[in-house]
């Protein structure tokens, strides 16, 4: 698993949300997100900037770059 899987997985559990929910919230599919959870798939640009938005963290935390957000 991916630096940038690995907090998207720990970001949503955090908030206590399902992939389904959280693929609500983002107008994308629940398989969307089991996709990039584990690694099998990427977010485009936009999809990331809407994550690090959702999440309330930098893209940089988001894609494993920093260890802070």
């Amino acid at each position: 698993m991916n630096k940038f899987s690995a907090r998207l997985k720990e970001l949503r559990t955090e908030r206590n949300l399902t992939q389904k929910r959280l693929a609500e919230k983002l107008s994308t599919t629940d398989d969307c997100i089991f996709f990039w959870e584990k690694g099998r798939s990427e977010p485009s640009i936009d999809e990331i900037l809407r994550l690090a938005a959702f999440f309330d963290v930098t893209t940089d935390y988001l894609l494993g770059r920093v260890d802070y957000y």
